[in-house]
C-alpha cells in the first residue's frame, strides 16, 4: 500500500520536469533561422542610427560628419595618436558603409559580405575610440557569427541559394 507521501513526486523530479519545460520552451523559441535574423537586425541598428546623422542629403555629407573626421577623430596607434589621412574620403566611407551595410544585413542580401564590412569598420572604430572595446567587442563578435554561419532562412541570400552552413 502506497502512502500519501510515496505517491507524490519529489521535489528534485519537480525541479527536474520544471528545468526540462524551461529548456524545451527555450529551444522552440530560439530556432536558428530567428536568432539569425535578430543577429543581423541587432548588428544593423547602431550603425545605421550613426551612419543616417552623417547625411545632410542624396550624397551629401553634413559638415559635422567631415569635421568628426577632420577635428576630433583620431587613430590610436603606437606612437600616436594620428590624424585621419584624407579625412572627407574617410568621411564619406564610414558614412556609406554605416547606411549601407545594415541595409543589406536586415535584408539578408550580401549579407556575408555586409557583416565582413561592418567587422573590418569595427576595427577602424576601436583604433578610433579604444575605451569603447566593451560595445565594440559585442559588434565584432555578431559581425563574425554572421559571417560564419550566414543569413539564416529568412533572408534573401538564402532565396538565391546561399544554404552553407558551417557548424
Amino acid at each position: 500500500m502506497q502512502t500519501r507521501q510515496e505517491s507524490r513526486p519529489s521535489f528534485a523530479g519537480n525541479v527536474a520536469h520544471a528545468i526540462g519545460c524551461a529548456r524545451r520552451f527555450i529551444e522552440r523559441l530560439a530556432q536558428p533561422s530567428f536568432v539569425q535574423l535578430v543577429l543581423r537586425i541587432a548588428l544593423a541598428v547602431p550603425f545605421w542610427k550613426s551612419g543616417i546623422l552623417k547625411w545632410h542629403g542624396f550624397l551629401q555629407l553634413n559638415d559635422t560628419a567631415i569635421d568628426l573626421f577632420t577635428d576630433e577623430f583620431k587613430l590610436h596607434l603606437p606612437g600616436g595618436p594620428y590624424p585621419f589621412p584624407a579625412p572627407a574620403v574617410f568621411a564619406f566611407l564610414s558614412a556609406c558603409g554605416e547606411v549601407g551595410f545594415p541595409v543589406l544585413l536586415v535584408l539578408g542580401f550580401g549579407t556575408r559580405f555586409a557583416a565582413a564590412g561592418l567587422l573590418l569598420m569595427t576595427c577602424i572604430i576601436e583604433l578610433t575610440v579604444p575605451d569603447g572595446w566593451p560595445i565594440h567587442i559585442t559588434w565584432a563578435a555578431m559581425a563574425l557569427g554572421i559571417a560564419a554561419w550566414g543569413p539564416g532562412v529568412i533572408s534573401i541570400d538564402y532565396l538565391l541559394g546561399d544554404r552553407a552552413y558551417r557548424s
